[in-house]
This record gives structure tokens, sequence and C-alpha cells, in this order.
């Protein structure tokens, strides 16, 4: 063999030897990045003999990472301890029978959950996940896998578990019908006064929209997020038995931590007992205001009131004039809000006024009287009144009215198809005893004119769009129906607001008079 043979040789070997070291070198520190893995890691792996008596099932690996629990991998590989020796005194018994009914079974992969007590004496809970492993060389038979540290997480479930069960107690105890909406409206749970309201069971219930409730749950949860997340409202239910029972509806977001919205929580309550005392309210109150118009030669009246409750603040009347002239007052008013204080507070304010008009010398000193009188009445509620008083005289060519706060009235002109607002200064009434109110005064109204009086509730009605039905709608409904006689112009400013809300809940009572010369 030659030199150059000889050299060539070893310079191959020396390569292969570099190799070698470079694959070790790689190796080393692949096993060293694997080791700083495992001890920063709460899963400690082992494997152990699969021995039927447990004293002879010898730890034969431990990662290093078991120092977690204050022991040392040698002291099981050594046999000093026993990880069984580990498991919590109650858990024990629970444990050994779960892996005898595996080994029956032959089910060779399971997951137990247990507590430890680590060498300073703290319990904590793992997840032990096992697999049998045969080594087909040697034939034996070991039991490998991971315990997971799962303590905090299992401390925090626990702690959810305990929250939720107290809130669930307070839901099934509660006599309100409690529903969770997913964010599409769907039912994802539910109380059983929920199921008794509607006489139909839970697993129906589940996995629908409420369709017993109208108007739709669904069209308020489309709205929380302009209402702050919280909405309240009326609504019908309509139970398995064919009832229609009245509801009040809470109806609030259910936002995560992160903003994240999930859905809506809604609390409905039977109303039925109020509603029956309210109607017969509204009953008492419907008898409050004029049943007809009265009759006067020259003008046509017609006139409607509709609260969104079932009573409400909105007030109208007919007074002839007292003096014999023919000539006729007409008063529309609106305390502000609406329900059972608005409408005790109108009663008020009628009463006074059938008691002094014709007593009071002239509109303004009538209307500075009536004033006076609702200051004492609202000063604690904060409530107010605001209040159109017209007369018509002359046989209806002249207007005289006082403007407290109101809404202009509209007159129509049909001659030169024009309308005219009916403004004039002064505040609402009840805000402060010292205010004076001053006539305004109109002549020349030709006939055929209208009139139309109004309440907050036909011009600030909304639809679904948001949008306002405003004084342009009710003017081109007047000027439409010019040669129609009040009693039609009226049915059809009704049913025009009808079918300008649609499903949008009514939110303001609404009264219109409607005067046609």
């Amino acid at each position: 063999m030659d030199v150059d043979t000889v050299i060539a040789s070893q310079q191959q070997e020396i390569e292969e030897l570099r190799r070698e070291n470079g694959y070790l070198r790689h190796a080393v520190q692949a096993s060293q990045r694997i080791e700083l893995i495992m001890e920063s890691s709460n899963a400690i792996l082992f494997r152990r003999l699969a021995a039927k008596d447990p004293g002879k099932r010898k730890m034969v690996y431990v990662s290093p990472n078991i120092s977690r629990f204050g022991y040392t991998a040698g002291q099981f590989l050594s046999g000093e301890v026993m990880f069984r020796d580990l498991v919590y005194h109650e858990d024990s018994p629970r444990t050994l029978k779960e892996i005898r009914e595996f080994v029956e079974q032959g089910v060779e992969s399971y997951t137990q959950f247990y507590r430890i007590v680590t060498r300073e004496g703290a319990v904590r809970w793992v997840e032990d996940r096992t697999s049998i492993y045969l080594d087909e060389l040697s034939g034996l038979r070991y039991h490998q896998g991971i315990v997971i540290d799962i303590h905090d997480r299992r401390v925090i479930e626990e702690k959810l578990a305990r929250s939720e069960e107290r809130h669930r107690r307070v839901i099934e105890t509660t006599a309100e019908g409690v529903l969770f909406l997913d964010g599409d409206g769907v039912t994802v749970d539910l109380n059983e006064a929920y199921e008794q309201l509607t006489g139909r069971p839970r697993k129906y219930l589940l996995g629908r929209q409420p369709v017993e409730i109208t108007p739709s749950l669904r069209t308020y949860q489309k709205r929380l997020d302009q209402n702050d997340g919280q909405l309240v409202f009326e609504a019908e239910l309509a139970s398995a038995h064919g009832k229609r029972i009245p509801v009040l509806i809470h109806l609030g977001a259910v936002v995560l931590e992160s903003g994240r919205p999930l859905g809506a929580a809604a609390f409905i309550t039977d109303i039925s007992s109020q509603k029956k005392a309210l109607l017969l309210a509204a009953e008492v109150q419907r008898g409050l205001l004029p049943p007809q118009p009265p009759v006067i030669p020259y003008l046509d009246i017609s006139a409607m009131s509709v609260p969104c409750d079932e009573v409400g603040g909105d007030y109208f009347d007919y007074f002839p004039d007292m003096a014999g002239r023919n000539d006729l007052a007409v008063v529309i008013g609106d305390i502000s809000g609406h329900g059972v204080d608005a409408a005790l507070l109108m009663s008020s304010a009628r009463s006074y006024l059938k008691a002094c008009h014709g007593q009071s010398g002239s509109p303004m000193e009538l209307i500075g009287s009536l004033n006076r009188h609702l200051v004492g009445d609202m000063m604690e509620s904060g409530r107010f009144m605001t209040l159109f008083y017209l007369v018509m005289r002359e046989e209806g060519t002249s207007l005289e009215w006082i403007r407290a706060g109101h809404d202009p009235g509209l007159l129509y002109n049909p001659d030169i198809d024009r309308f005219t607002e009916l403004k004039g200064p002064g505040a609402a009434l009840g805000i402060d005893a010292e205010l004076a109110w001053h006539a305004q005064r109109l002549d020349g109204l030709v006939k055929g004119s209208i009139i139309l009086l109004a309440t907050d509730g036909l011009w600030e009605a909304m639809n679904d769009d948001g949008q306002m039905f405003g004084k342009e709608r009710p003017k081109a409904i007047v000027r439409a129906n010019r040669d129609h006689d009040s009693r039609r112009i009226l049915q059809e400013l009704t049913a025009a607001h009808r079918e300008f809300c649609g499903d949008t809940p009514v939110a303001d009572d609404m009264t219109m008079i409607v005067i046609q010369t």
C-alpha cells in the first residue's frame, strides 16, 4: 500500500470521526434542550414494570421534574419511594379499584384524576395518563405515561362549579321565568318557572327562538347595544294551553370580560294581576275623556287618545262658551312621561279645568290659575304638563290660542294649499308659579280649513329604522283627505301611524284632535 493511499484512508477515518462527534454533540445538545423543557414542564414522564404485585411495580424511569413534588428521580428508581405512597389517602382506594377494572376489561390506555401529597405535605390534583407498553426485545410489560399537575386548573374549576351551582339554585328557585339566549336569539338554557309559564317542556323550548313571546325577543336583542345593554318592556306570552299572558321582560346583554358578546338573559314576570288593576284604571280614565265631540253647527270635530300603557298622561277636552256666544274651547295636554303617575296628574289637571272653566275671566287667567295648581302637585315629582288651549270664535272664522310648551297646532288652508303653525311663546305648566301666558289670535279662516292638534306621541313615533314620523307625513295625509270629513282624516292618520311604526313598540301616549270648519 503506497503512502498516498494510507494518507487518504486516514483522512477518511478522521472525517468520519468528525461527523460522529458532530452527531454526538447535536444529540447532547438536543438532550439538554429536552431536559430544560422537562424541568419547566408540569408534565412528569414515567415508566414502571407492570407487575401484578404492587410492591414489584418498580420505576425504571422518572423525569427529573418530579422535583416539583419535593422528590428526586433517584428516590423512585431505587425503590426508596413508591409513587402509590404519594396518592392522597382518600383517593387511594378509588384509584386502585379503577386500575383493577381497567385490567379486567383489557383497557390498555386510561386516564385518572386524583390528589397526591408532596414531600412538604401540600395536596395537589394531578391527571394521570397511563398506557401499556410491551418491550419486544425483553418481553417485559411496562406502565408508562405522564402525570400532569392540574391543581390550579382544578381549583378554578371547582370554584366555578360552586358559583354556577349557587346561581343555578337562585335561578331555579325564583318565581320569574329565566331564559338564556345565544347571539342568534336561540334558547340555550331556561329555568323551571319558564316551563310552567309556557306550559311546555324544557326539551321543546331548548334550541329554538322563543316565538311564544310577542313582540319578538330577537327584535329587542338587536337593540341592546343602543341601550347600554339593558331593556325593560312589556310583551305577551302565548302558553301551550291557549292562554295569552301579559309579561314584563328585563332583557340584558351577556358579555365576557374581554368584551366579546355571548348572548342575552331575559327575566320574565307574569303581570296578569297588575294588568287587571290597570285595565280597571284604564276604564275609569276613558270615562274621564269626552265620549264624543260637542255638536257645533259650523264645526266638524273628531278626536282619539291611545295610551302606550293601559293608562297614560295625555288629555283632551271641550268647553262650550259659558257666555252663550257659541264659541268653543278645545284643550289638549300631555303630562311628561306616561303610566299611572302621569295618569293621576292628568286627572288632577282635568278636574281643575272642569271646576274653573267659565269662572276665570280670560284664557290667560285660566291657564295661569291651572299652572299655580299644578306647581303644587308636580313640585316633588319633577313632572310638568304641556298644553294647547284653543278657542274657536266667530263661527269658526277666528282663532285664539295659548301654547304652554306644547307642539304648535297645524292649520291647513285648502284655498291656497298652505299649512300654518299655530305658534306662540309660553313655557310648560307646573314648573314656576310666577309665569304668565299670552293669547295669540288669527282671523279670516276660510271654510274647509283643517286644524290638527296632537301630542308628541304622533310626531316623535319611531320605526324599526330609527326614523321619526315627523310632521310632513301628517301634513300630506291632511292635504290628501281635505275633501273628507274629520273622522276620515283621523282614521287615515291613525292607519299611517300604525303602518309606519310596524313592530316597533309604541313609546309614548298619542292623542289627536281634527277640527274642520
